[in-house]
């Protein structure tokens, strides 16, 4: 049996904290015992016990990558539980603890954001390589954006292994239920839905949305947009949403815990992040039941939607090209629904959740025969 302790420093429950729920669903318990080392506190906590994934609780984790009492702290728990492999989510903290133990180190890349350019040259990117290198055996890029991130800093290409996010399958609700929620937010039975499922940051480019959805209402088209989420950015998405007249038409859902319920009100999936996007969870859950999307060719967006197949790419951070290619769909039921067949088929040949947690498990043994 193969002892793998994972460890991320969320206290709340984001993207990686959702890949890592995918992978305990779906992992090799007979090959591997698993445990995850989290803040104290942290919402993660009870979800991953309810997979029956044993859960340690350190001191200096909360919400920070690095700090002396974390990596105390961790290198304790460390000796103590005497793993083969300590796999670190977004906490610097863990692969340093982790160094010396005789413990492998594996490390997710959860992010896409573009290095800074003193990160890319000289001594910046120096001390990033070195500092990356030394703190891992193997490095996990969540898709090919991820990937090139940490080439831009001069990481060894074949320290890298390149995977997208896998999730468990959503069901979509029958058609009365869809016509009873659509009745209880006030949409008419002939309006055409969107939305978009994300934290509400600026880098998440709900201005776009809200930007195309003014053109479409323009153009005379019967269209509303749902948001689901929550975040440092709500207050000012909000703002110009009414500032813009687009009340009457946006709903804002909040946190969203029943993903079936809202993606199911949808004719299609938006997605505008214009930085950061690796391969989004909640269009990958779209897929799964069927249901097409139009994002921007953003980062990791164009290795998750096939242009032309389970949905469209739009130029980013351009309103009227998703506005454009929202129209298209509109106009065209019938490329709709197949874009929609299909996302079900590529969601089952390439993002399911044990996909995912094969490929994981692929790099533990990687790292195991080094």
């Amino acid at each position: 049996m193969i002892k793998v302790l994972n460890v991320i420093s969320d206290t709340n429950i984001g993207g990686a904290g959702r890949c890592l729920l995918n992978f305990l669903k779906y992992y090799d318990r007979s090959r591997f015992e698993v445990k995850v080392v989290l803040p104290h506190d942290s919402l993660l906590a009870p979800q991953v016990q309810a997979l029956g994934v044993p859960v340690i609780e350190a001191d200096g984790l909360g919400e920070q990558s690095l700090s002396l009492t974390g990596i105390r702290a961790l290198r304790k728990i460390i000796r103590a539980e005497k793993p083969a492999i300590v796999h670190t989510h977004g906490a610097m903290s863990g692969r340093i603890a982790a160094r010396g133990t005789g413990a492998k180190i594996v490390y997710t890349r959860h992010s896409a954001f573009p290095l800074s350019p003193r990160m890319q040259k000289g001594l910046g990117r120096f001390v990033y390589k070195t500092v990356n290198e030394l703190f891992a055996d193997r490095i996990i890029a969540v898709s090919e954006a991820s990937r090139v991130n940490l080439l831009e800093g001069g990481i060894d290409p074949e320290m890298i292994d390149t995977m997208m996010n896998g999730v468990e399958p959503v069901p979509r609700l029958d058609a009365s239920e869809c016509a009873a929620l659509r009745k209880a937010y006030g949409i008419p039975d002939n309006a055409f839905v969107t939305g978009i499922l994300a934290r509400i940051e600026e880098y998440k480019g709900h201005r776009y949305i809200l930007e195309a959805l003014r053109l479409l209402r323009d153009q005379g088209r019967e269209v509303y947009l749902l948001v689901g989420g929550t975040g440092g950015y709500e207050e000012e998405v909000k703002a110009l949403c009414h500032e813009m007249g687009l009340d009457p038409w946006v709903r804002f859902f909040g946190l969203v815990t029943e993903i079936d319920r809202f993606l199911s009100l949808l004719d299609l999936q938006l997605n505008a992040s214009y930085v950061t996007e690796t391969s989004s969870l909640s269009v990958l859950e779209g897929l799964s039941m069927g249901l097409p999307a139009v994002v921007s060719n953003c980062a990791g967006n164009p290795w998750v939607i096939d242009d032309g197949d389970d949905g469209l790419l739009f130029t980013n951070q351009d309103s009227a090209d998703l506005a454009a290619k929202i129209a298209q769909l509109m106009d065209d039921p019938d490329t709709l629904h197949r874009m929609g067949r299909r996302a079900g088929e590529i969601y089952s040949q390439r993002f399911t959740g044990e996909i995912f947690a094969r490929n994981v498990e692929a790099v533990y043994d990687k790292v195991l025969e080094v």
